[in-house]
């Protein structure tokens, strides 16, 4: 689905791309131009009135900056950072077995994106074998599949998977649960009210529809992990073993301001 970047899977890097892209970035570069074109569609209010735009009004809250998100922490879950080997891809909250990826994309000021996308990902997932449903939720029209493991050998299994999309002014934002809570089996209302907070940064920069916005580790993190490299290495060098490294693209970071044993706590 996300074909003009190099990705692991659908969710990594566009928002789909069609044969409407020409249209699409002359109307955005019209509209970065000129300012005309009308309003985007009206950000689809989920629970408590979100996700919301960084230009607008939106409750205080305790968030993480990922630079395009500002992702809401709590004491009970837990945010990792996912990338390609050299960005940020998505932001995942964590609890019990079930997770919500996050990442929004730049949008037309005319229109939105997520009724063009839906088709792209029920494409997506016909080609790996499985059919994926729609539903009404608390955001609007969204999918539901149960997505193979290893495509290709249904020994594997299969994960229930609910595609999230929220048009907002000039960016759609994308939310992925994955596990128990996606089926029923645990509750979703958790993720619901993080995706219903989440704050989008669009910014006034010009970007082509589709581009996904940027995704930064927040400065005391990054720090953190450059020391936990430097600390890795030097151990290296004396003969000792290293400390254990995170998995390969992604960085288990707990960025909970709270007690309960965090890897890196966030330093306020």
């Amino acid at each position: 689905m996300f074909r003009r970047r190099r990705h692991e899977d659908a969710d990594q890097a566009k928002a789909g791309y069609s044969e409407a892209d020409a249209a699409d970035d002359q109307d955005w570069a019209d509209d970065e131009e000129t300012g005309d074109g009308s309003q985007a569609a009206a950000s689809a209010s989920g629970r408590a009135g979100g996700p919301w735009d960084a230009d607008d009004p939106f409750p205080a809250r305790d968030r993480a900056d990922f630079g395009s998100l500002l992702v809401p922490i709590t004491p009970d879950q837990q945010i990792e950072l996912a990338t390609d080997g050299q960005r940020v891809i998505w932001v995942s909250v964590k609890s019990d077995q079930s997770e919500l990826r996050v990442h929004a994309f730049a949008a037309p000021r005319s229109t939105g994106l997520w009724e063009e996308v839906r088709p792209e990902i029920a494409a997506e997932l016909a080609s790996v074998g499985t059919t994926a449903q729609e539903a009404e939720g608390p955001f609007g029209t969204e999918m539901f599949a149960h997505v193979p493991v290893q495509p290709g050998n249904p020994a594997a299994g299969t994960v229930p998977m609910r595609f999230i999309g929220v048009d907002g002014p000039r960016w759609l934002l994308r939310g992925l649960i994955i596990g128990g809570a996606a089926a029923g089996a645990e509750s979703a209302e958790p993720f619901e009210d993080i995706l219903s907070d989440v704050v989008v940064v669009r910014g006034d920069h010009p970007m082509p529809p589709r581009d996904m916005l940027e995704l930064r580790l927040p400065a005391e993190i990054q720090q953190a992990i450059e020391q936990q490299a430097a600390a890795q290495a030097a151990a290296q060098e004396a003969g000792g073993e290293a400390a254990d490294a995170a998995e390969p693209g992604q960085y288990q970071i707990d960025l909970n301001p709270f007690e309960r044993g965090p890897e890196f706590t966030e330093t306020r």
